[in-house]
């Protein structure tokens, strides 16, 4: 009988081919050749691929390098008028302030003194209470998780229309009902927001499935939306040869502004670039029957992205909360001491100006230097509480205050307003773009849109604590 070696169970090859394999003496093969021979197996992303480390995108995530380029960059620019679009109600409504509260609050009656007083605070509650709950009814009911597009179409169309109904009041003589007034236009801001939080949360959701940059595009569109309507208000200060009229061309701005990004949400959906992360996700979808989810597990997945992306979600609301507890509520109301600058420009431009010019380039930073990584971002998220007692303790509200001022240096102040504006614009930039990156590509748009929520309900908690700043500052108005 003839013995067979371990050698004779495989084909024989000529010495040096890359088909031979190298046999040990107890008939195995190997290690460098078995990794030849059976290469590794790769496994489809899950549930577990949720945790993943932002560090290591670049290697983790191959489809951007198969990407169609951003021609021009047009989607970057898409993403950045959204983000004006998105906030630019807002800075409008409270960059309006001299022409709300000394044009058509002007009457010297006790109610609506009290209403003037009280404006800022009054305006903020109005406009981020709605804004909070639109956000969240549209974050958590959707189908198959995901951001509806058409609903931004909506939220801009109905922005328009409030706009257009602020224009024809600004065109009207209210003196003799300046407390209707401001209700209607509590009532105006309240709808104003609502359509505002569809559209926010809603367009995260949809730079979610991008490169971070792109989710970065939005915020720092938010921010650049602060700056350029502080200027457009300042222009009209300027300009303009009555409040009225500086209304008009300053309410008239917003429609033109919400009408190119009406324009853009339909230039979007064409481009290869966002087609291409779109079609990728939905076969991702489509191969995990995300579509097929009952309620159970819509919850259950919701779930599972907070539960990695908490730390940022967290932070992204603090960062908002101290924002927006100090700017505009109380930073607005700081009196200037001994700077030479007339007082109808002391907040336009240390205040509005000042806040939205180093928020953008907060986030300008952002695009280039991401320090500290996603573990570590809410330890000085959490430091910059600090600018709370510190922003009470400058000129706010003298007249009314029930304490000394302790800080009396009108310079000290404007290092203050810009430390609080660019670690506003640094941090939520930061926030925003390693919470999507934590999860896999098919649960961005959800992780978006938890975010999202988050950064509202900062600004609808913050909105409503600067209330409680000014009630346990200042004594009521007699």
């Amino acid at each position: 009988m003839t013995t067979v070696t371990g050698n004779d169970y495989y084909p024989k090859e000529p010495k040096g081919t890359k088909n031979q394999y190298n046999i040990n003496g107890n008939g195995k093969m190997g290690d460098d050749d078995k990794d030849a021979f059976l290469p590794p197996v790769k496994l489809e992303p899950g549930l577990d691929s949720l945790n993943r480390n932002p560090e290591e995108f670049d290697e983790l995530d191959p489809s951007e390098e198969n990407a169609p380029p951003d021609r021009y960059r047009i989607v970057f620019f898409i993403m950045l008028v959204h983000g004006i679009g998105i906030l630019m109600p807002w800075n409008m409504l409270i960059n309006a302030q001299a022409y709300f509260e000394n044009y058509k609050l002007a009457e010297n009656t006790t109610e609506v003194n009290n209403l003037r007083s009280n404006f800022m605070f009054s305006i903020g509650i109005a406009s981020q209470v709605p804004n909070f709950i639109m956000s969240g009814v549209n974050a958590f009911v959707q189908c198959g998780g995901q951001a509806s597009p058409r609903r931004i179409a909506i939220s801009i169309v109905i922005m328009t229309m409030i706009f257009i109904g602020t224009v024809v009041l600004a065109m009207l003589d209210s003196s003799t009902w300046s407390v209707e007034f401001f209700y209607i236009t509590m009532i105006m801001a309240a709808v104003l927001n609502m359509a505002t939080g569809v559209y926010q949360n809603s367009t995260f959701g949809l730079a979610a499935i991008l490169p971070m940059k792109y989710t970065n595009a939005i915020v720092l569109g938010n921010n650049l939306s602060g700056v350029f309507i502080a200027v457009i208000n300042l222009v009209c200060l300027a300009l303009a040869p009555d409040p009225r009229t500086q209304a008009i061309y300053y309410f008239v701005t917003a429609i033109v502004i919400l009408l190119v990004a009406f324009d853009a949400y339909f230039l979007l959906p064409v481009t290869n670039f966002y087609k291409y992360y779109k079609d990728m996700v939905a076969r991702k979808q489509k191969h995990h029957h995300n579509t097929s989810r009952t309620c159970s597990q819509t919850c259950g997945m919701y779930l599972m992205v907070f539960k990695k992306i908490w730390v940022q979600a967290v932070s992204v609301w603090f960062v908002f909360f101290v924002t927006l507890a100090i700017f505009p509520g109380v930073w607005a109301n700081i009196k200037r001491i001994d700077f030479p600058l007339e007082d109808q420009y002391w907040a336009p431009i240390f205040c509005f100006l000042s806040f939205n010019l180093f928020a953008f380039l907060g986030n300008l930073t952002s695009e280039f230097i991401r320090v500290p990584g996603h573990r570590w971002v809410w330890i000085p998220v959490a430091i910059r509480g600090l600018l709370i007692p510190f922003f009470l303790m400058c000129n706010f509200k003298p007249e009314e205050r029930i304490f000394d001022v302790l800080i009396e240096n009108d310079y000290i102040y404007i290092v203050g307003g810009v430390v609080l504006g660019f670690t506003s614009g640094y941090f939520s930039s930061l926030c925003m773009m390693y919470g999507p990156k934590l999860v896999d590509q098919q649960y961005a748009g959800t992780a978006g849109m938890i975010m999202a929520f988050f950064l509202v309900l900062g600004i609808g908690t913050g909105v409503n604590f600067s209330l409680v700043l000014g009630l346990l500052t200042t004594r009521p108005v007699a």
